[in-house]
């Protein structure tokens, strides 16, 4: 699936609002001066709207990244890949990320 890669930088939500920040483990990459995300990094996500019963959102994790491009082993996140949040089962949504650097 290509797409804009994605970075520490990018604006990343959960579908209640909830603001979605990664926990990069590989800093070797960068693009525009940002680490890029890959497959392997979670997402932390806090300020859900979701009511306390299923409960909110507290982690996310990308399924699917790049199919071409890899970072150690693991695959790169795109900005269309597909997600999960943990409880709720919804998808994260990318909102803003940098536009210079795609990949397949």
């Amino acid at each position: 699936m290509p797409g804009f890669i994605l970075t520490r930088g990018a604006t990343v939500l959960c579908a209640h609002g909830g603001q979605a920040q990664p926990t990069i483990t590989n800093a070797r990459v960068l693009v525009m001066g940002q680490p890029i995300v890959t497959l392997s990094d979670n997402y932390i996500i806090s300020g859900c709207a979701l009511p306390p019963v299923p409960g909110p959102c507290h982690i996310g994790q990308f399924t699917t990244g790049a199919s071409r491009v890899r970072v150690e082993g693991q695959p790169v996140l795109v900005e269309g890949g597909s997600s999960l949040c943990t409880p709720s089962g919804t998808p994260l949504l990318v909102v803003a990320t940098q536009q210079r650097v795609n990949a397949r």
